[in-house]
């Protein structure tokens, strides 16, 4: 409490502190939700993290392999990215099936979500 605070004021000023960290209305990830497919650069990524690995076996940096593989990709031309095109593509259609399901079985109520999961293990035993 400050000189010129009263105790109510201070104490006013410790609730407010208090309510400032709550997130209020932050909505959780279902742990069941298919994961989002990859860009063509993420997908060469994973390729080039490989060689570059390889090649570099002492560099310990993600920021170095991040900016030498942003470099090989610009200097890439369409031909060489179509594999990788072509991969984040069919992922993608996947991933739209797959959500497609989801979507159903989540309007269905048949999909469960992490957290209630942890129930039905704390209920079995």
């Amino acid at each position: 409490m400050k000189d010129n605070q009263t105790e109510v004021e201070s104490r006013s000023t410790d609730d407010r502190l208090k309510v400032r960290g709550n997130k209020v209305g932050k909505k959780t990830k279902d742990p069941n939700r298919p994961k989002k497919p990859p860009s063509p650069f993420f997908v060469f990524l994973d390729d080039f993290r490989k060689e570059f690995n390889l090649a570099n076996p002492d560099n310990k940096s993600v920021g170095n392999v991040g900016r030498a593989a942003g470099k090989k990709w610009k200097t890439m031309t369409e031909e060489e990215r179509a594999p990788f095109v072509a991969k984040s593509q069919s992922k993608k259609t996947e991933y739209a099936v797959t959500m497609q399901q989801y979507n159903m079985e989540l309007a269905n109520g048949n999909k469960t979500t992490g957290d209630d999961e942890k129930q039905e293990k704390a209920a079995d035993d």
